[in-house]
C-alpha cells in the first residue's frame, strides 16, 4: 500500500473553512492498536468545539485531524491485539480528541476503543453511533437506573445524543416525554418512540410536569444540552429523582438538589481517550450497542451525508442546529 494518505486537517483553530486537504504519512499501529481504513465519520458538537478552539485541552496536536467517530475495515493490527484481524468491520471512538482523529483515509487507535460494527445497518451508518450512543447509554445505564414505567424527560430529543436517548429510554420501558423547539423536531421524537412531546419554548416547566409527570415531577431528566436546560431539569425532576447531563460546565444554583435530595450524573464519554486509560470500557459498551442495533432497539438516524471534502459544509450545518439526528461524512 501507499505510505501516504489523504487527510483533512486544521492548521489553526477557526471557522468551518479552517479545513485543508493534505497528504500525510499513513500511521502505523502500536502494539495495542489497530489501523482502520475509514469508511465514514460523523459530526458531534465536540468536533466543532475543538475546531473553534473552545476546548484547547481536548485538541489533537496541530495540524490536527478531527472527528471522534469512525466506521471502517481493519487494515493492520498491533502485535498484542487478538480481538480483531485484518478485514473485520468495526466502529469506534479512537481519537479526534486528545489524539489524531478519523477525517482521513486511515485512523489508528487503541483496540479497546473499537467493537465489531452492527451487522444490520450499512457500515458507514455505524459511524453515526459511537459518541452519541455511548453517551446516551452511560447516562441511562451507568449514571442512572431506568425502571419500567418511569417518567423520563428527554431534552434535545431530536439531536444526536437525544435521539438515541429517546430510543433507549423507550427500550427500558419508560414513559418518555421529549422536548423540541419545532413541530418537525417533536414529530421526529414521537417517531423515535416518545410517548409525549413538549414545545419548551412555549410551555413552562410546571405545565408539562402537571401534564406528563402527574404534577410530582419526572423520575429522571436526561439533559444533553446544559445551561438553562440544566436549571429547568432541577425544577422538572421529582424529589429523590435523578438528573443526568453531558454539560455541567455552566454556573448553576444547586440548592434545589439539596432541597429535593436529587442525584446528578455527569458523562464525558471521551474521557478514556483523553486519559489513555479505561479504554476497554468503550469497546465493551459498543459491543452492547451493536447488539441493541441488531435487535432493532436503536437505529442511528442520518439527516444528511457529506464527503470528507465537504467537512466545512457539515460543520456549518452542525453549528446551525437545523438538522435532526446525525450528520455523516463519508470517505468517497
Amino acid at each position: 500500500m501507499s505510505s501516504e494518505m489523504t487527510a483533512y486537517v486544521i492548521e489553526e483553530f477557526g471557522g468551518p473553512d479552517a479545513f485543508t486537504e493534505t497528504t500525510v504519512e499513513v500511521p502505523e499501529p502500536g502494539p495495542d492498536e489497530i489501523r482502520v481504513s475509514v469508511a465514514a465519520t460523523s459530526l458531534n458538537p465536540v468536533d466543532y468545539k475543538i475546531r473553534r478552539g473552545d476546548l484547547p485541552d481536548f485538541a489533537p496536536e496541530l495540524p490536527a485531524r478531527l472527528h471522534c467517530d469512525v466506521a471502517g475495515v481493519v487494515d493492520a493490527v498491533g502485535e498484542n491485539v487478538d480481538r480483531f484481524e485484518e478485514g473485520d468491520q468495526v466502529y469506534g471512538m479512537p481519537g479526534g480528541a486528545g489524539r489524531q482523529g478519523a477525517l482521513a483515509d486511515y485512523v489508528v487507535g487503541h483496540a479497546g476503543t473499537f467493537a465489531g460494527a452492527p451487522e444490520s445497518i450499512p457500515l458507514e451508518d455505524a459511524a453515526a453511533l459511537p459518541v452519541v450512543a455511548l453517551t446516551a447509554w452511560e447516562m441511562l445505564a451507568d449514571k442512572a437506573t431506568v425502571e419500567v414505567g418511569d417518567d423520563v424527560l428527554v431534552y434535545g430529543a431530536s439531536g444526536g445524543v437525544g435521539h438515541v436517548g429517546v430510543q433507549l429510554a423507550d427500550w427500558f420501558g419508560a414513559a418518555v416525554t421529549a422536548t423540541g423547539s419545532t413541530e418537525a423536531k417533536r414529530e421526529f421524537a414521537a417517531e423515535l418512540g416518545a410517548d409525549a412531546t413538549v414545545d419548551y419554548t412555549a410551555t413552562d416547566v410546571e405545565t408539562y410536569v402537571d401534564e406528563h409527570a402527574g404534577g410530582e415531577g419526572f423520575d429522571l431528566v436526561f439533559d444533553p444540552v446544559g445551561d438553562d436546560h440544566l436549571r429547568t431539569a432541577f425544577e422538572a425532576v421529582r424529589p429523590f429523582g435523578a438528573v443526568v447531563t453531558t454539560e455541567s460546565s455552566s454556573t448553576q444554583d444547586l440548592s434545589a438538589m439539596h432541597a429535593n435530595s436529587l442525584e446528578l450524573g455527569v458523562v464525558l464519554v471521551i474521557l478514556p481517550v483523553l486519559l489513555g486509560e479505561y479504554r476497554e470500557r468503550i469497546g465493551e459498551e459498543l459491543d452492547t450497542i451493536a447488539t441493541l442495533v441488531d435487535d432493532g432497539a436503536v437505529e442511528p438516524r442520518v439527516d444528511e451525508r457529506f464527503g470528507f471534502d465537504e467537512a466545512a459544509d457539515a460543520h456549518r450545518l452542525g453549528e446551525s442546529g437545523e438538522f435532526r439526528g446525525k450528520l455523516l461524512l463519508v470517505n468517497e
